[in-house]
């Protein structure tokens, strides 16, 4: 049996988004226990130009849930970008769980050969979906996970890569 488009992504997306929300609710914890306001923690940047800790979680949900809607042929819905707490960020991670653990598995069958077309101000991209997955979804999801991570990291939060993978 071959590995498919979609255990690539849906079961790795939603083991990513529990270690994550595990991870926010340590953070919270600690900043608790450290009298640490946690706007600190939310307005975090590990750059100027960078977007600030919400929008690494905003961004790892479009990406998941547009990456299951475009690999099946069906709309994603919208989340507003609206999250400036962390139960908020948790309610969006839960819903982004929720709603690509709605589709079954054989919705992926031939998601592979599947046209994934991405549109942009300055114009389109068009994948098929294998090169989708590996070369933009998976990419920009670990990257704003891991953004997230290290930002609580920069920050002091006392958390580790058994956390960031999800095996405490």
């Amino acid at each position: 049996m071959s590995f498919s488009v979609y255990e690539a992504t849906i079961p790795t997306m939603i083991h990513f988004f529990e270690a994550l929300s595990k991870i926010l609710d340590k953070a919270v914890a600690q900043a608790k226990e450290r009298d640490m306001p946690l706007s600190e923690l939310l307005e975090a940047r590990l750059a100027p130009d960078m977007h600030p800790f919400p929008r690494q979680i905003q961004i790892a949900s479009d990406v998941a849930k547009l990456a299951a809607a475009r690999l099946t042929g069906t709309e994603a819905p919208s989340f507003p970008d609206t999250e400036t707490t962390f139960p908020e960020l948790q309610e969006r991670i839960r819903k982004t769980i929720d709603y690509i653990k709605s589709f079954p598995q054989e919705k992926f069958d031939g998601a592979e050969d599947r046209i994934c077309v991405l549109k942009f101000p300055q114009g389109e991209m068009s994948f098929p979906g294998r090169v989708f997955v590996n070369n933009f979804v998976l990419p920009n999801f670990y990257f704003h996970v891991t953004t997230a991570y290290d930002l609580l990291r920069h920050k002091g939060i006392e958390i580790g890569k058994r956390d960031f993978l999800g095996r405490e």
